[in-house]
């Protein structure tokens, strides 16, 4: 059940970057509501926890955790360049969000 819960918000994470990007490079004023600023957030908090969660429950601890840790420096790289993905203009933007996808995958 968690599993599932865990896709799910993986698939919202992915879909809310995606959406905020386009809705950057179309300067649109709907990135200044306050549900677009907080509800990634929220998607991406339920979805380290949920992950936290599935570690925890099954016997991955108990071998070889190197592949935590990559995913962890992945993490920390899809956060960075999203946010200059969603920050920045032009080549500069695209380059970032084709990085923090292939981070995500």
């Amino acid at each position: 059940m968690i599993k599932m819960f865990h896709l799910t918000f993986v698939l919202l994470s992915i879909f809310s970057f995606a959406f905020r990007v386009i809705l950057a490079q179309m300067n649109s004023t709907l990135l200044e509501q306050k549900w677009i600023k907080i509800g990634p957030h929220i998607v991406n908090t339920l979805l380290l926890i949920t992950g936290i969660t599935l570690v925890f429950q099954g016997p991955w601890l108990s071998g070889e955790y190197g592949w935590i840790i990559a995913k962890i420096i992945a993490l920390l790289g899809y956060i960075g360049l999203g946010t200059v993905a969603i920050k920045s203009q032009g080549t500069l933007r695209w380059q970032a969000f084709a990085g923090a996808v292939a981070c995500f995958i």
